[in-house]
């Protein structure tokens, strides 16, 4: 497959070529840098973890320029760093077994261009040759402008697909952004309780952006396990760790859905839930 930057790359852990590659993919995750997919979908990672009849396979959209770098890290250009960054990439699709990992390799900026289409393109050709039928990929409420500007060429080129090529689920994960406020009802509860061995080796394969300062193996982990004690604030916890996600598989099934009618009506679902528990115990309900 040809992608739109000289610097994209395939990388298929197990050596099989990329037809099979591609076929045999059942959960894909689309995210804007390398380790996201680690931290968001990482439920579709474990589900195909030492199987053969399920695969995941991951999509990074962004080149890693633009990562904080300290100490070990401090003095390394762009491009250097790009390396590095696609190196831990490649490193954690091997531990992963992941089916493929491809690297888009797209400057953050022009992948915040909306009139840029290239990005979208390349993502609708890949999930044309994959066809999954699990997509997970950024929550349309991050607060990372990257993530947004992966979220949503994700969902025109899902809407892109032929009706029976799109996947039936379509999860948007927490990064930038928890999704706590999100009504129970709408929550989507993924559980990660299994192989915690595997989600910590995989979070800690990014020693760049971990010794550089950002601790996103304990954070990641620890919201994961916040997440399953506070999902529930009567019954005992379920799980041991969980991910919340935010549903997006009616943008798909409904293509005439407007995505920011859709997040912001979730979010004024949430302002009147509010309201309306502080006005009961007012006694004005």
């Amino acid at each position: 497959m040809r992608f739109h930057h000289d610097h994209a790359e395939l990388y298929i852990p197990d050596g099989a070529s990329e037809a099979e590659a591609f076929e045999r993919t059942t959960h894909l995750g689309i995210g804007a840098h390398q380790d996201d997919l680690e931290i968001m979908a990482y439920h579709g990672i474990a589900a195909c973890y030492g199987r053969r009849d399920s695969w995941f396979g991951g999509v990074t959209c962004t080149n890693g320029s633009g990562s904080s770098r300290t100490g070990l890290y401090a003095d390394l250009s762009d491009e250097e760093m790009m390396r590095v960054r696609r190196e831990e990439q490649r490193k954690a699709a091997f531990v992963g077994e992941y089916s493929f990992i491809a690297q888009l390799a797209y400057p953050s900026a022009q992948v915040k261009d909306p009139s840029d289409s290239r990005l979208r393109e390349d993502l609708f050709h890949l999930l044309e040759a994959t066809r999954p039928g699990t997509v997970y990929t950024h929550n349309p409420a991050d607060k990372h402008s990257s993530h947004i500007a992966v979220v949503i060429p994700t969902i025109l080129a899902i809407r892109d697909l032929p009706a029976d090529a799109r996947p039936r689920w379509v999860l948007g994960c927490e990064v930038w952004r928890n999704l706590d406020w999100l009504g129970d009802d709408e929550k989507v509860g993924l559980d990660v309780s299994e192989r915690p061995n595997l989600a910590s080796a995989l979070v800690g394969l990014f020693d760049s952006q971990i010794s550089g300062g950002k601790r996103y193996d304990l954070a990641t982990l620890g919201r994961w396990h916040a997440n399953a004690t506070y999902f529930d604030s009567h019954g005992t916890d379920q799980s041991q760790r969980m991910i919340y996600a935010m549903d997006l598989s009616t943008l798909i099934a409904e293509p005439t859905v407007d995505i920011v009618d859709y997040v912001i009506s979730a979010i004024d679902r949430f302002r009147e839930d509010v309201r309306a528990s502080l006005e009961r115990q007012l006694g004005r309900r």
